[in-house]
């Protein structure tokens, strides 16, 4: 028995938010303090290093719950199955359901279960929960998936990836820039065919590490309410994913017993590009190798950073003939890898 993806499905906002979009912000630093740089020259240089130039946010009146549920219904479709025959649906997400212009998170009922209900699914016995794991929460929801259906506990388990972190940023802070909404999603099956998950790899990351993604309050001294919003210490976990991930990967492939002459694509969270190429050219030199071209497929430029949607928009994006210049076939071998707040990383290697 072999646990494969049999259904993906995504949803990308059609809202486009441009990087001139950003000139009239009041870009500050965490004490206040202003840049001695226009936007125009900031922008340029968020852009040179994180190589986004737009990113999508979802329209007012919708809901992380909603969007994670048009994912759902697209995998749901791809897979031909039933939804009432689902054993587990789990949503991987961060900050629930906030809405346009609020300041607080709804998270109960979970995500999973409002997905559940919106999806119309009456069986009691799909169970429904949320995954707060930083950007690797799908990765590490598929890793669960794999552990329930291994253990004969379940046959058919949905998995999404779904943020809109357009409702968490901080208008005055740099970092806004790298954050988008989006949604990805899955159906995890137990299979007679041959290849799916061969691997695994999970750590966190704590000690040191658990507060370098935060939520914190304004850069913009003179806000008063006690909004709080999404942080990050950039260069700590630049610093971070360079010395761990690739080390993660290799492991994982390691486990799976596949040659790295073997990996066709690497589809890692796409959260800066530069940190991303940095991450695959490690990778590849622990093999004593260099990084095969065409194989770390971007969306970065255009959807910029959805965390736990990143990777399962990307492979649903490729398998959908969707990406450019971009795809996979049966029988071809991946790897899946996230970092994230935690800190924590993944992987997966997978055959399809």
């Amino acid at each position: 028995m072999s646990i494969k993806i049999t259904g993906t499905g995504s949803f990308i906002p059609e809202r486009i938010e441009r990087n001139s979009d950003f000139n009239e912000h009041e870009f500050l630093n965490l004490d206040g303090t202003g840049f001695n740089q226009p936007n125009a020259v900031i922008i340029e240089k968020f852009k040179a290093i994180t190589g986004i130039a737009e990113r999508r946010y979802i329209e007012d009146e919708l809901f992380n719950s909603d969007i994670a549920f048009f994912a759902a219904e697209r995998a749901i479709a791809d897979a031909g199955i039933d939804p009432e025959e689902l054993d587990y649906l789990i949503v991987a997400h961060n900050y629930g359901d906030v809405a346009h212009n609020h300041m607080q998170s709804d998270t109960v009922p979970s995500i999973a279960t409002r997905v559940k209900q919106k999806l119309k699914i009456k069986n009691p016995k799909c169970v429904a929960y949320d995954m707060l794991f930083g950007c690797p929460g799908w990765v590490e929801s598929v890793i669960q998936a794999n552990a329930f259906i291994k253990a004969g506990i379940a046959k058919k388990c949905l998995v999404i990836g779904s943020e809109t972190l357009s409702r968490v940023i901080d208008k005055h802070d740099r970092d806004s820039m790298i954050y988008s909404d989006g949604a990805g999603a899955t159906v995890i099956e137990a299979s007679d065919e041959e290849g799916g998950i061969l691997a695994h790899e999970s750590a966190t990351y704590a000690l040191d590490e658990g507060t370098f993604i935060y939520f914190g309050k304004s850069n913009n001294p003179t806000i008063s309410e006690e909004r709080r919003y999404i942080k990050m210490h950039g260069r700590k976990i630049y610093e971070f994913a360079l010395s761990n991930v690739p080390e993660a990967m290799k492991t994982c492939l390691e486990k799976s017993g596949t040659d790295i002459a073997d990996v066709k694509k690497i589809l890692i969270h796409q959260a800066n590009e530069k940190m991303d190429e940095a991450i695959l050219k490690r990778f590849y030199k622990l093999f004593g190798l260099s990084v095969p071209q065409g194989i770390m497929p971007m969306s970065i430029d255009k959807l910029g950073n959805s965390s736990v949607a990143t990777v399962p928009t990307l492979l649903d994006l490729i398998l959908k003939g969707n990406m450019e210049n971009q795809e996979l076939k049966k029988g071809d071998t991946i790897i899946l890898a996230s970092v994230g707040a935690g800190m924590n990383i993944n992987s997966i290697v997978y055959k399809l």
